[in-house]
């Protein structure tokens, strides 16, 4: 290593409490998102609450442990946290008021510190040891890092010995001469994102109807959830040759395919004989697998979930969750009515993505019925959203619906021919009654038939 890297690092080196310290009231603060997150000096801000006010938190899908900053103060009088993509973690502190949504979709999330939506903020994220060329990795959390850091009045990163080193694509490193401070934290392990445990009959269903559409040299997104991640293991069972892989999320499957042959990479028409992705979670066998491996190209969301980038290559096939999807086929998949569950995410970039691409589709996938806690079954199929319901995907985007009754495409359909294919794939026990309030919106035709 230069000299002049270990001279600049030793000349930069801070502890995580001194760095909190630098903190005033009034401040803004983004910290790394996913993986990217800082531990230490959260925890250490967290400890300052009574001596600071209105100190504004941006950061994106957290994971254990939940900061520290937002858990101590429910009154957000001296911090509040706001969230771009809600994690179950998230989640679950939202509905007790300790963290806010930020609407995003993905790819725009980098561009976001380019404008002038944030006050002057400092940049803190979670980076791997620097190494021989002065250089820290993101790791598995590119995602808006790199743009984070050049917006920010003050960089400070915090080492962890335990991030892999992830190679690009671009952005996936800043430089020591790049950043103002540079914090040893305490290396807690990553958060680890567990294999699918045993998949429902429903989720089975869904997956097969899904690998029908998968044909030789198909280039895959798999979203989050146990549907993605069983869809991946059918494909490894499968006869598919040269798979590609152009995805935000790197997860578990993903490492199996490339290891069982199926995914190549070979016919990709950017990053060919590489799979192209913007974070990664997963087991640790997932990190250790991406860990300085040449196959991977980590890049920025800004370019991973850019439909314009996603449309290069041929036959993309984006695989998605939603929520609840109402007649018009407005579809949301984030909310639970008021109750904010996840967020837009990179959504609405996969499907627009895949419908530009030469033979690409998009999927999205729910269950055709759900229950509530006082044992009452509902149907995912409405008439219309439930009040507070957010639309993620609108019904001019909409492709492919999957639930376990069937699949059906939506593109190119009229409002009446929408309503009778969703009923087709509703849970037979909502039909009659789907159809009857169709009929009062006046969007089905009196000569509709469904199929037997």
């Amino acid at each position: 290593m230069s000299r002049t890297y270990r001279s600049q690092y030793k000349e930069k080196l801070i502890s995580a409490e001194k760095a909190a310290g630098m903190i005033v009231s009034g401040d803004c603060i983004l910290y790394g998102g996913f993986l990217g997150r800082p531990i230490d000096f959260d925890q250490e801000l967290a400890k300052r609450k009574d001596a600071l006010n209105d100190v504004l938190i941006y950061l994106s899908t957290s994971l254990l442990p939940p900061p520290a900053t937002a858990i101590s103060d429910p009154s957000h009088k001296h911090f509040t946290c706001n969230s771009f993509y809600f994690s179950a973690v998230d989640r679950k502190m939202s509905d007790n008021n300790l963290m806010f949504y930020l609407p995003c979709n993905l790819h725009e999330s980098q561009t976001f510190f380019e404008h002038d939506y944030f006050p002057p903020f400092t940049a803190v994220v979670q980076v791997s040891p620097m190494d021989e060329h002065g250089f820290f990795s993101f790791g598995p959390s590119n995602v808006y890092n790199f743009t984070v850091c050049m917006s920010a009045k003050t960089v400070v990163l915090e080492v962890n010995n335990n991030m892999v080193r992830v190679p690009g694509g671009s952005e996936d490193a800043i430089h020591i001469s790049m950043v103002d401070y540079v914090i040893e934290g305490s290396n807690p392990p990553l958060f680890e994102y567990p294999n699918t445990a045993n998949p429902s009959e429903v989720d089975l269903a869904m997956a097969k109807l899904l690998l029908e559409e998968i044909e030789d040299r198909s280039c895959l997104q798999l979203g989050f959830g146990n549907l993605p991640d069983l869809l991946g293991k059918l494909i490894c069972d499968s006869n598919l040759k040269d798979l590609g892989i152009h995805s935000e999320m790197f997860c578990n499957s993903m490492v199996e395919l490339f290891d069982r042959g199926l995914v190549t990479n070979r016919y990709k028409a950017i990053d060919r004989g590489k799979i192209g992705f913007s974070f990664c979670l997963g087991t640790k066998e997932t990190y250790e697998f991406i860990s300085g491996n040449p196959l991977m190209a980590s890049y920025p969301a800004s370019f991973s979930n850019n439909p314009r980038t996603i449309a290069m290559n041929d036959k993309v096939v984006s695989i998605n969750n939603a929520l609840e999807i109402d007649l018009f086929s407005q579809v949301c998949s984030e909310s639970s009515g008021f109750r904010q569950i996840s967020g837009t995410g990179g959504q609405l970039n996969f499907v627009e993505g895949a419908y530009y691409s030469r033979g690409g589709k998009s999927f999205l996938c729910l269950t055709s019925t759900y229950t509530d806690k006082k044992g009452e079954l509902h149907s995912r199929i409405v008439p219309t959203l439930a009040p507070g319901g957010i639309v993620t995907t609108p019904r001019a985007s909409v492709d492919y619906i999957v639930t376990e009754y069937g699949k059906e495409c939506l593109k190119g359909r009229s409002t009446w021919a929408r309503a009778e294919k969703l009923v087709n794939i509703a849970h037979p026990d909502f039909r009659d009654d789907l159809i009857k309030e169709a009929e009062k919106m006046n969007i089905w035709r009196l000569s509709n038939k469904l199929e037997q």
